[in-house]
């Protein structure tokens, strides 16, 4: 047993199957995430740990936090329903979700075929038919439990068809599901676990005498059947007991996360009704919808590990041995990964970014399964039932860690307002499902423009409001949007330059909140040498035009604790610098500004700060007299900058950058934090570089990515819908998942110990340093 002493109150009364975890995960485990991230559970004998970064760094290593145990009981059953289990020769062993490399990895690769893009493609006419086969059957009842009725039954057809199952035992096969859910991650009381054991024991038979009669047709369609066709060229790798393991896992695995899923994406969107309006009048929303959907209220809550050595985990020791429940949930509502976790925003442009179907080597091999089904179904409901309303009701759940949905979901509506009565056009899919995740298509934000006023010379001040509507996400010091330029194809990074409005403390609530902004503020120069975008802001933007938004997203955000700060800023570098002393003023944290230009009338937002921030503010002009002495600046900060006692933030011009980078060489890096104007760093030159290949280990494809093209462009050319921005490493958004080789970093957005950890690169500009390097595409 794993101990940690002392136990704090709130890690002493962590009870994940009482009615506050089951109802609201996130919510539940609030107080964790801000105050003790990693905690022991001595009611659950498990460590418990709840932020996003911590979570995904879990998943990242493999060796140290083996999967082995993420379909062990989570609570150990009597010994009469052992006895049970046995007697149906109940030998439930490895699966593609707890195994441990290299044979993970080699299974996976030998079975993910049917899982590609283009095979799943196939499947999609079937779903269509079968949502709205259903839909009909109670579209003029003006009352249904969707759950019941729809969620639960399709879901179910869909798996089965893929795995190739018979489906004309699925009544039984939702009693097996359920009692497999409660056996592996629920707690179930002793007089409970026999019966449970029983519907176990049958499932598993159940699930053997499926896969003999596959055998006699081992050519007919389906993913057990290429499991069969593959076992005779690879039979160590695929064997008779994995199969066995892996048909009983995948009719669970395939169908319950995708009707607990969907439940819960109706259940969010119909509690969020002006979200829900907003996708009906435009379905183009939905392929993004279900991806806030999946990350607001996912139905994976959590998953297991058990560690192998003794480790750290967000600093806190853990012994060898543990157990680990990574609440992804939780990590999917952290601030310091999402922007305003707690808006519904299905314009959310990073919202994939969740960990409902995990990370890395184990992430969901049927996720892109899961992502079409939804999306169909929220096409249909949304299009023939946009009236739609939840129904008064007390939501109850199975009582388990991971797998979270209501047990129903009752809904009604008015059948003489079916839009399909007077416009059968209605029937026609509105929308083309999008396999995989979303594109910057799918989630961008239109904002009107309210004022266009100079804020210096050459300097747009810019204020945006929202053209739908909805609400504007809360934004922190240091965030950035993106706007596209006009129809030119060129999108460009501007900070928010508004200040955020002041966090307040909800009585009851650990943590302070910050309220939803009005309206976004922007700055932009009209560059000299200008590639297209801020001339085009300059030229064309008028007030009362609508503008294409994406984000906000923070790159560049302040520490939760820190005794003092100095804020460096050149030139149009001052608009992140502006929030980011708003907020220390805020926090009466102290602080000193040094604002750098070449001349006064040039200096956005010089008076303001001037007023807003009195004798904290330098001016260095360097039209007026000498230029600012950066190293002088830094050697008076040393000892306490490389005490850790104060932190630099910079943005401006590379000379400035250079500077502040040399004199802190020293300084521990998280001290001295920087963001670029512009970089040369991507930038290709043939003669130097090397060809080198990219294993995709999603799709088991090979790519090579030759001298004188980006891995960008080569992911692109081959089909994938990578979104970019900048392509000189400057925004982060085309970041990928790196599984495996040593990357050529050459962006500017990640810190060094974010390179040094070698889980993620930016595709528009670095490269592998040898012959290869694995995606987690």
């Amino acid at each position: 047993m794993s101990t940690a002493c002392p136990v704090s109150r709130g890690a002493a009364e962590f009870d994940p199957f009482g009615d506050g975890y089951q109802q609201d995960p996130p919510a539940y485990v609030e107080w964790s995430r801000e105050s003790e991230p990693v905690f022991y559970s001595p009611k659950l004998d498990y460590w418990v740990v709840t932020r996003y970064e911590d979570i995904k760094a879990i998943f990242r290593d493999n060796v140290t936090f083996s999967p082995s145990v993420a379909l062990e009981k989570i609570t150990p059953t009597s010994q009469a329903a052992n006895d049970v289990l046995a007697s149906y020769d109940y030998g439930m062993n490895r699966t593609l979700v707890n195994e441990d490399e290299p044979a993970h990895m080699e299974r996976r690769r030998a079975l993910m075929e049917p899982f590609s893009p283009e095979h799943l493609a196939h499947h999609e006419p079937m779903v269509r038919a079968l949502v709205r086969e259903y839909v009909d059957a109670f579209i003029d009842d003006g009352r249904a439990d969707l759950v019941n009725q729809m969620f639960w039954e399709i879901p179910l057809t869909v798996a089965l068809e893929f795995l190739g199952v018979p489906d004309d035992d699925k009544p039984k096969l939702r009693e097996y599901s359920v009692a497999h859910t409660v056996n592996t991650w629920g707690r179930p009381e002793p007089e409970e676990q026999v019966a449970v054991a029983h519907a176990v024991g049958n499932f598993w038979q159940y699930a053997g005498g499926v896969l003999e009669r596959m055998r006699e047709r081992p050519e007919d369609h389906g993913w057990m059947q290429y499991g069969i066709r593959t076992q005779r060229e690879l039979p160590e790798v695929v064997t008779d007991s994995y199969l066995h393991s892996m048909m009983m896992a995948g009719i669970v695995a395939a169908h319950e996360t995708t009707a607990n899923g969907i439940a819960n994406a109706v259940k969010l969107l119909l509690e969020n009704r002006a979200i829900w309006d907003q996708i009906c009048a435009e379905p183009s929303l939905i392929p993004n919808a279900v991806e806030e959907c999946l990350r607001h209220n996912g139905s994976q809550a959590a998953w297991r590990r058990i560690t192998t050595a003794p480790t750290r985990i967000g600093g806190v020791a853990v012994p060898e041995g543990a157990r680990i429940l990574m609440v992804s949930s939780s990590g999917n509502h952290d601030p310091r990964r999402f922007e305003d976790p707690e808006l519904v925003d299905v314009r959310r442009d990073d919202a994939a970014d969740h960990l409902t179907f995990g990370y890395g080597a184990h992430q969901c091999l049927g996720k892109n399964l899961a992502r079409m089904e939804m999306q169909i179904f929220l096409e249909e409901l949304t299009g023939r039932l946009p009236h739609m309303r939840l129904a008064e009701q007390d939501f109850t759940y199975v009582p388990n860690t991971s797998f979270r949905g209501p047990e129903h979901l009752w809904v009604e509506w008015d059948p003489a307002a079916n839009p399909e009565r007077t416009q059968p056009s209605i029937l026609q899919p509105r929308v083309e499902v999008n396999i995989g995740e979303p594109t910057t298509a799918h989630h961008s934000r239109p904002m009107r423009v309210e004022s266009v006023v100079d804020a210096a010379d050459g300097v747009r001040h810019i204020t945006l409001s929202s053209a739908d509507g909805t609400a504007l996400p809360a934004f922190t010091p240091g965030s950035h949007i993106d706007v596209e330029c006009g129809d030119s194809g060129i999108v460009r990074q501007y900070s928010l330059c508004g200040l955020p409005p002041a966090p307040v403390q909800p009585a009851g609530c650990p943590v302070p909140h910050i309220p939803r902004p009005q309206r976004y503020e922007i700055a932009v120069l009209r560059e000299e040498e200008s590639r297209g975008g801020s001339s085009w802001v300059h030229d064309h933007v008028r007030e009362g035009e609508i503008l294409t938004v994406r984000g906000p997203r923070n790159h560049f955000r302040l520490p939760e604790r820190a005794q003092r700060y100095v804020f460096v800023a050149g030139g149009i570098g001052i608009t992140p610098i502006r929030a980011m002393a708003a907020q220390a003023a805020r926090e009466d944290v102290p602080y000193e500004i040094h604002y750098l230009g070449r001349e006064r009338a040039g200096m956005a937002f010089a008076h303001e700060l001037l007023a807003e921030h009195d004798d904290r503010l330098s001016v260095h002009c360097s039209g007026e007299g000498p230029r600012a002495d950066l190293l002088q600046l830094m050697a008076d900060n040393a000892q306490d900058g490389r005490a850790g006692r104060v932190h630099v933030y910079a943005c401006g011009p590379q000379r400035m950058i250079d500077d502040l980078s040399a004199a802190s060489a020293d300084w521990p890096e998280e001290s001295v934090v920087f963001e670029h104007f512009s970089s040369t760093l991507g930038e290709l030159d043939p003669e130097v570089e090397h060809e080198f290949t990219v294993h995709l280990a999603d799709s088991d494809t090979d790519l090579v990515v030759p001298r004188d093209r980006t891995l960008l462009q080569t992911l692109r050319d081959a089909g994938r819908q990578i979104p970019s921005n900048c392509q000189e490493g400057l925004c982060g958004t085309c970041e990928v998942p790196v599984l495996d080789g040593e990357v050529d970093h050459r962006d500017v957005v990640l810190t060094g110990s974010e390179r040094r950890e070698g889980d993620r690169m930016m595709s528009c500009c670095s490269r592998a340093v040898g012959d290869r390097i694995v995606l987690g595409l």
